[in-house]
């Protein structure tokens, strides 16, 4: 059987002309470059040179040249590629988020990852932390980022960081003058827009005003429209109300125990992909970063 490095030593044999100089460029003797030619011509049958000089091919050496090229720089191509996927350097990477980190932390931490990576393919979905949770669990996703799932069954939660939940209304609210942390007496009478994220709020006080709301909206786009509307207060986490329209305000809230938990979504007992921990061991890296130009609290600090 004709072996693959056998027909490299021919194919570069054949291209360098000599013995001598394809030695050298596979790092072999001329002597075992001229035995493995010896056997590959006594497999087939015929000369594959037309002389000892090895500077001409025959019909059958110039077949062979033809076909072993194509065949050696495919198997080449393949390992080249097999490493680059071991190495975490290529491959597709699904990545599910909720919308604040999608839209204000990984479009600083996603370009410098890709840079280093141009064959890796990357699919980004936002939308709300129950569903990043779903996603992972099904394994459509390699990875998830959002809030702490209410269950964890089959997942791994890693905390990234924490940011408070703030009022947000509009800027003529009377919410709005008040100019210090509001307690949540002071949101009594205010109608309130329920929202994915606020829905997953454990603080004391949020319960009694939240049983008040009769509007709840799933997109940060509409919610902000339906506040902007006068149809009543939300609760965003802090990192949702990043460059917020100016007719919209946010106020600080004096109960600290308001606070979103956010971390790395990933499976139990799965080995991820080498891209998927690449990014995980970049986002661990980079993230401290982003998150003190932003104001918040990154977990090992």
């Amino acid at each position: 059987m004709v072996k693959l490095e056998t027909l490299r030593v021919f194919t570069t044999v054949a291209a360098h002309g000599n013995i001598k100089d394809a030695a050298e460029h596979l790092g072999r003797t001329p002597s075992a470059i001229s035995m493995t030619l010896k056997q590959l011509e006594d497999e087939l049958g015929n000369r594959l040179f037309q002389s000892d000089r090895k500077n001409a091919l025959t019909a059958l050496g110039r077949f062979v040249f033809d076909i072993s090229q194509d065949q050696v720089k495919g198997y080449d191509k393949a390992v080249t590629a097999i490493h680059a996927y071991a190495e975490g350097r290529s491959g597709p990477l699904t990545i599910a988020s909720v919308p604040s980190v999608a839209a204000n932390l990984l479009p600083a931490l996603i370009p410098a990852f890709v840079a280093e990576r141009p064959d890796i393919e990357i699919e980004l979905y936002d939308t709300d932390s129950r569903s990043v949770a779903a996603m992972v669990r099904s394994g459509r996703v390699d990875l998830g980022i959002a809030g702490r799932p209410v269950s964890v069954d089959g997942l791994n939660f890693e905390n990234l960081f924490s940011d408070v939940f703030k009022v947000v209304c509009t800027s003529t609210c009377p919410l709005a003058q008040i100019g210090a942390p509001l307690e949540w007496a002071d949101l009594a009478g205010q109608p309130m827009i329920m929202n994915n994220s606020s829905r997953l709020l454990t603080a004391a006080g949020f319960h009694a005003f939240a049983q008040r709301s009769t509007l709840k909206v799933h997109n940060v786009t509409t919610l902000l429209a339906m506040t902007r509307a006068g149809m009543g207060i939300t609760l965003l986490p802090q990192l949702a109300t990043v460059d917020l329209p100016d007719d919209i305000a946010t106020c600080d809230l004096a109960d600290r125990t308001a606070v979103r938990e956010v971390g790395l979504i990933t499976r139990q007992n799965v080995t991820p992909a080498p891209v998927a921990a690449a990014f995980s061991e970049h986002l661990h890296r980079e993230l401290a970063k982003s998150l003190g130009t932003l104001g918040l609290n990154h977990p090992r600090e």
